[in-house]
């Protein structure tokens, strides 16, 4: 089982500092969170997004995007190239053939500053969580490299579910799974690697479609023509443990359609799951795992994801009737504050979930023009950021709520 400390963060891509780097802001938002008592920094993933800025479509599974660069121009020598090539030859060759001009020379450039930064972050006991995206974009090198690991005229999708009535038409390839477990699932075990190389933890997204997942034909121009099918299970999970000989720190994203069998693969593998505060107050389901009366340890809370509203948005949408139950939670777990988006902070944090997660625009109290994400829609999405940091007055608030609820383990200024 995955252990993890009893402990909280703040979710923010690196796009959205304010200069959108690995540069000074970077090691000041690390500043920041140490000095605000938070032991985690979520993100989104680092590989290169696709022209709507998606980074879960983005053009290699494994490399890194240059635009996250402080110093794109920094010399790369010969030697650091080969070295690198020798190095990461598991995925870096794919990279140089299907990726831009100078490729290769990108990937030192980030192997440099992504090295320094994140030691600069556990100096300050803050450690990084990193996100897998299941499936590739199409046309990727990962794609392009290997057409045999992925199935001819299927893509990918969901069923119609509370954000569309048709489903989510993704488009990605799906994997050839039987073609994976031929060759040991050796693919599966190099993206993994190279995740842990890169974060201390890393949420696996849409875990269920291990179990199962939704199959659309490729001509389709939605997702209702799709149905279930098998997915490979725990297999890939062992032998990524085998090949690395170590236990995978993965959190599972186990939202959406969560059948039996997902709970059981997620609990047989001893991944914490997720619950999200704004599912967990629906006047017709008041057992559901995401009612805050109902978590449980194994599991990492989130006032949100990138994927929906900021929660001040969020309180202030939603129909009278769910924003009684809402605050009545708020006043039994004994943690009203003057503003609404900072009790549901708070009550994420008395959570008994070990792990309790924020979204920066969240801190800020911040409305539905923050949000990053709105599934099923493009041209709007993963475009904000911050003009300028937190100030230093939220970070001593965001210690104390933690401090509270137990959350904080170190002195101020570690």
């Amino acid at each position: 089982m995955i252990y993890l400390p009893f402990s909280s963060g703040v979710q923010l891509h690196p796009t959205s500092l304010p200069e959108g780097r690995l540069g000074a802001g970077a090691y000041a938002w690390i500043d920041w969170l140490a000095e605000a008592g938070q032991t985690w920094w979520q993100m989104l993933p680092l590989g290169p997004p696709d022209r709507h800025r998606s980074p879960y479509k983005a053009a290699s599974a494994f490399a890194a995007w240059p635009g996250l660069l402080a110093e794109p121009r920094a010399a790369v020598s010969r030697s650091e190239e080969l070295d690198f090539r020798e190095r990461e030859a598991y995925w870096i060759e794919d990279w140089a053939e299907f990726g831009p001009r100078g490729a290769v020379a990108d990937q030192v450039r980030f192997d440099r500053e992504w090295t320094t930064l994140r030691a600069y972050a556990a100096d300050r006991d803050v450690r990084i969580i990193g996100d897998v995206p299941i499936y590739v974009a199409p046309g990727s090198a990962d794609h392009r490299a290997h057409p045999q690991l992925f199935q001819a005229g299927r893509v990918a999708g969901t069923p119609p579910d509370a954000y569309t009535d048709k489903g989510q038409l993704w488009g990605n390839p799906l994997y050839d799974w039987p073609a994976m477990q031929r060759r040991g699932y050796r693919w599966w075990v190099d993206r993994l690697r190279r995740t842990f190389s890169l974060f201390d933890l890393a949420r696996i997204d849409h875990f269920r479609g291990f179990v199962s997942y939704w199959s659309v034909p490729a001509s389709a121009k939605h997702a209702l023509s799709g149905s279930w099918k098998r997915g490979p299970g725990r297999a890939v999970f062992d032998a990524a443990a085998r090949g690395l000989e170590r236990e995978l720190p993965l959190i599972a994203e186990d939202l959406g359609v969560v059948t039996p069998a997902v709970e059981r693969l997620r609990d047989g593998l001893g991944y914490p799951g997720m619950v999200v505060l704004q599912f967990g107050f629906d006047p017709g389901d008041m057992g559901s795992v995401h009612n805050p009366w109902n978590h449980v340890e194994q599991r990492v809370v989130y006032t949100g994801t990138h994927d929906h509203d900021t929660v001040r948005g969020w309180y202030e949408s939603i129909w009278p009737e769910r924003r009684a139950l809402v605050d009545r939670s708020i006043d039994e777990a004994g943690v009203r504050e003057a503003e609404p988006w900072w009790s549901l902070i708070r009550l994420a944090f008395a959570s008994p979930a070990r792990v309790a997660m924020v979204q920066a625009q969240d801190v800020l109290g911040l409305g539905s023009e923050a949000r990053m994400n709105v599934p099923g829609t493009k041209g709007h999405s993963w475009r904000w950021g911050l003009s300028e940091l937190p100030p230093r007055d939220l970070a001593v608030r965001l210690r104390a709520a933690s401090e509270a609820a137990g959350r904080v383990s170190r002195a101020p200024g570690r």
